[in-house]
């Protein structure tokens, strides 16, 4: 059995990663990165102990989506983990296409990771005058 995690080149990517190391680790079993960004992706600080990293190199893929759907097919894997960015109420109702589908058309348990609300910038909204808030979550 393996975890799949799709990533690409941003920070809600990176903590799937990480959290993807955790989830395999957990599971005894192996973990397979299918890197859909540009950058390759490096593993250099990152604790690995333990864990048997593959990374498949698929940026430029036709349909992201059914890259990471044939992975999960293929290795018979048994989790798929994936990064979602925070959204505001408005945002939530619009999920990135690439987070929807695999979230609806994966075979296996999905752990959507949301990046940590300290890591999360601020937004223009919440740095104007008359005290707006910041609406996430």
């Amino acid at each position: 059995m393996t975890v799949v995690v799709a990533v690409s080149d941003n920070r809600e990517s990176r903590n799937a990663f990480i959290q993807a190391i955790a989830e395999a680790r957990l599971l005894g079993t192996d973990l397979v990165a299918v890197n859909l960004g540009a950058k390759a992706l490096s593993t250099e600080g990152t604790d690995t102990a333990g864990v048997q990293i593959t990374v498949l190199d698929k940026g430029g893929s036709s349909d992201a989506a059914d890259v990471v759907l044939n992975e999960i097919a293929t290795r018979n894997a048994q989790r798929l983990v994936i990064g979602v960015k925070r959204r505001t109420p408005v945002g939530k109702v619009l999920l990135g296409s690439l987070s929807q589908k695999l979230l609806l058309s994966s075979p296996v348990p999905v752990l959507a990771v949301k990046t940590p609300e300290e890591e999360f910038q601020s937004s223009a909204l919440s740095e104007m005058p008359g005290g707006i808030p910041r609406v996430t979550g």
